[in-house]
């Protein structure tokens, strides 16, 4: 039953992803198809809906491969090194939250984690699905302290998400006046606000708490739950990080630094495909449609990226054609994907390595 219950929702969002995807494609190559047809007859409006959908998917594509290689080499090697440089300060982030539970886990381990992390993110769901394997070689690693080393990874993805979440905010401040006449922004900036006030609940309640001395035997019921004694332990851990001090301005300083470089692969990109807008629209933008595309409704965020890319970058003011708002979507994605398949091959390598380890172990 938990089988076929896993694989109905598995399927049910990889049907959503396929159905946002297609949707944004097609509507853009249908316009497209349109304006190329202009001029010839019959006219566009007199034709049929299926010689509409054969000139869109016969026209489209190749205008949509015009986008994507009108960006300049340089700038796309640029954005790929960017982008390694947002998992690096990922890496290093999470060491941050190792360290505080005293786990002394390498550099170089820490990296690798964090790659094959990266890989898994390209399929599960959300942009943060990743963070399950994470956890589970954290807990490998640290077999004296499992829980606190999977509760590192669940404290480090929610303060980076906060912390993007109020990078959002407080760029929005400085894009009043366009936030004004820019509905589909004012909708995602309103989307940002309910989340960040969500995520600064549960940032209070998880680290610094206090439900338990209000409502008393709160801490009786939880260990009497399934698994209720490492659900207290969990819990007891992220106060101990409410505890330190210097802790949570440590991950936010990172975290506000790995939001400029996230910033900075679509300026890139956007100036490599001759594309002019504010870096402060950039600075709101970007965060935003990340902390969105992070939710777990399709796999990698595919879909629900590409569609609030376009309706952000094609309106007013910027009015930039739809095939080039997608294809920053996509030639960024192509960034996260690179390095994808590099984690991919750390994970095979690492997989059959620890997997040799255990066999001489059995065999000594």
């Amino acid at each position: 039953m938990n089988a076929r219950r896993r694989v109905w929702q598995l399927s049910w969002r990889l049907a959503v992803c396929a159905a946002l995807l297609g949707w944004i494609f097609h509507t853009i190559f249908v316009d497209e198809a349109r304006s190329a047809w202009n001029g010839n007859t019959p006219s566009w409006d007199l034709l049929s809906g299926g010689e509409r959908w054969r000139l869109a998917w016969k026209l489209g594509p190749p205008q949509l491969w015009a986008s994507l290689t009108l960006v300049s080499p340089t700038a796309l090697v640029a954005s790929f090194l960017i982008m390694g440089l947002t998992i690096l300060l990922g890496g290093f982030r999470w060491l941050i939250a190792l360290r505080i539970q005293g786990l002394d886990l390498p550099w170089n381990r820490a990296l690798r984690i964090s790659l094959i992390a990266h890989f898994f993110n390209s399929f599960l769901l959300g942009s943060t699905g990743g963070d399950l394997m994470k956890a589970y070689y954290a807990a490998r690693e640290t077999a004296h302290r499992k829980p606190e080393a999977v509760v590192t990874v669940f404290v480090d993805r929610v303060i980076g998400l906060w912390t993007m979440l109020l990078f959002a905010g407080l760029m929005a401040l400085f894009n009043l006046g366009l936030l004004q006449s820019h509905e589909s922004l004012r909708l995602l900036l309103l989307v940002i606000a309910t989340m960040f006030l969500a995520g600064t609940g549960f940032v209070i309640v998880a680290f610094v708490g206090g439900l338990s001395r209000r409502f008393r035997g709160a801490r009786e019921w939880l260990r009497q739950l399934p698994k209720g004694d490492w659900l207290d332990r969990t819990l007891e851990t992220c106060r101990d990080f409410g505890r330190n001090r210097h802790f949570f301005l440590r991950m936010v300083t990172v975290s506000m630094f790995l939001n400029v470089v996230c910033v900075l692969q679509y300026i890139v990109l956007a100036a490599g495909m001759n594309i002019e807008i504010p870096m402060k629209v950039w600075a709101v933008v970007v965060p935003s449609i990340i902390c969105i595309a992070a939710l777990p409704i399709t796999p990698s965020g595919l879909g629900v990226r590409e569609n609030l890319y376009v309706a952000v970058l094609a309106a007013a003011p910027f009015l930039v054609p739809e095939t080039s708002a997608l294809a920053i979507s996509l030639l960024a994605y192509a960034g996260s994907l690179f390095w994808s398949v590099l984690g991919g091959g750390v994970y095979l390598l690492y997989r059959e390595r620890e997997h040799l380890l255990e066999v001489t172990q059995e065999n000594v």
